[in-house]
């Protein structure tokens, strides 16, 4: 298995784990908005992926902390994409 789709399934994983554990809430709030306005299980949770993707691009690359703030500010503005 390539990197690329490693990383996909764990960051894939990461918003099942989120939506399900309900941790943080906002993931799923978002998650039923998005699906609720037309968007099908798998776009809201590739849009949603986005924003775990961003995140973990900032720690990782940039050596930040993970930023909840950040993270639910740009899970409330999906589904236009992630830019913090």
């Amino acid at each position: 298995m390539e990197e690329n789709d490693m990383l996909r399934e764990q960051i894939s994983e990461i918003v099942k784990n989120q939506i399900e554990n309900n941790d943080p809430p906002e993931t799923k709030i978002i998650y039923k908005q998005l699906t609720k306005n037309g968007f099908n299980d798998f776009q809201s949770r590739q849009m949603i992926g986005q924003c775990v993707a961003l995140e973990l691009f900032e720690i990782i690359k940039m050596k930040k902390p993970f930023d909840n703030d950040r993270y639910i500010r740009n899970l409330k503005n999906l589904p236009k994409e992630p830019f913090e």
